[in-house]
């Protein structure tokens, strides 16, 4: 009796997962057949109804890209990197779509830290703390192996390859924080609108003196500030990836 309430419970968990996949399957045999628009309506809905996962995301950046819609699709790539950095399709499909629509990059204000970025955002903030984890292992094993062995040589290479690994395990922490940090500071928004003018103050610009640079369609910024009244609505204060301030609308753009 035990054994057949326990089955009967197992499948009734299961039923969300099946429906779940059966959603999805629907929406990608209708990506399939080019009927983009119900693809992206079901893929919508899933996200809704069930959660959403960096494949998903990374499935409706793709099939806004296919109904020429690409400020959309760099949107939800953006999205499905920030739940797995190591998604390499919504990476490089990221990469294609901002070079179709010639962004400039927006990694850093330079190639080296734009590198860096990059580098280290392919993996995602748990996977960096188990190498963190395990390069510090690997540093207390070379201790041990310098302090207990008599060989000359092996000692040389618990020596050296300790402070080789505590030096990877030291990069390893920081990368990890650094990813973590890029995951859950929600400071990430996409320029919407086809082009903005942003101002100096959180308002409309009153002449070009308080007009401060225009941003295209599509550039990423981070929210830093925003402010809110009767008068003027909700604006954002957002940084550029070269660190210019400048204040915009809040529904010029949406948050990742």
């Amino acid at each position: 009796m035990k054994q057949v309430i326990i089955t009967i419970l197992l499948a009734v968990l299961a039923l969300p997962i099946v429906a779940a996949n059966a959603n999805i399957e629907k929406a990608n045999q209708a990506y399939k057949q080019e009927l983009y628009n119900e693809a992206l309506k079901l893929y919508l809905h899933e996200a809704k109804a069930s959660g959403v996962s960096s494949a998903l995301y990374c499935n409706i950046g793709d099939t806004y890209y296919r109904l020429k819609d690409n400020v959309h699709a760099v949107l939800y790539y953006e999205r499905a990197l920030l739940l797995d950095p190591s998604n390499s399709d919504a990476r490089f499909n990221l990469e294609f779509v901002r070079g179709k629509m010639q962004l400039p990059d927006d990694a850093g204000d330079s190639w080296f830290s734009n590198w860096v970025d990059q580098t280290v955002s392919r993996l995602s903030s748990n996977t960096w703390a188990i190498l963190a984890i395990i390069t510090f292992l690997l540093f207390l094993a070379g201790v041990a192996v310098y302090l207990f062995m008599d060989n000359v040589l092996m000692r040389k290479i618990g020596f050296f390859g300790g402070a080789v690994m505590v030096v990877a395990s030291i990069l390893a922490n920081l990368a990890a924080f650094h990813v973590y940090h890029k995951a859950t500071s929600g400071n990430g928004a996409i320029v919407m609108p086809e082009s903005v003018t942003l101002s100096t103050a959180p308002r409309e610009a009153r002449g070009k003196q308080e007009e401060a640079f225009q941003l295209q369609q599509g550039t990423r910024v981070e929210i830093v500030d925003s402010i809110a009244d009767k008068a003027n609505g909700k604006w954002f204060q957002v940084a550029t990836a070269g660190g210019h301030k400048a204040w915009l609308k809040a529904q010029d753009v949406e948050v990742i």
